[in-house]
């Protein structure tokens, strides 16, 4: 059985991601997203770990923290599904906006 699946936004923030740190170090990349991998299959594992945002979504999404990154997955449902990862820094206006248009 699946511990966890991501949206498929989600997977595109993760290929994102590792096309955007790809250009300085194809290495560096791979390791960040080894470390979200790893990340994401911990809380496929303890889904509560992560804390809620109430300011960024009224849906019960928890986050979880990974360098400068935002994990955003849906606890409760079997397997934990990864909603998105986002770089911390933006707005969050931006990320809230972003967070309503996945379901």
């Amino acid at each position: 059985m699946k511990r966890f699946v991501l949206h498929p936004e989600a997977f595109a923030d993760l290929n994102e991601i590792w096309e955007y740190i790809a250009t300085d170090s194809p290495d560096a990349a791979d390791r960040v997203l080894d470390e979200m991998y790893e990340a994401i299959t911990s809380l496929a594992s303890f889904p509560q770990a992560g804390h809620s945002r109430p300011d960024l979504t009224s849906r019960p999404l928890r986050f979880q923290i990974v360098r400068d990154y935002v994990i955003a997955y849906a606890p409760d449902l079997k397997p934990v599904a990864v909603v998105a990862i986002l770089h911390g820094r933006r707005n969050p206006r931006v990320l809230a906006a972003i967070l309503n248009q996945r379901s």
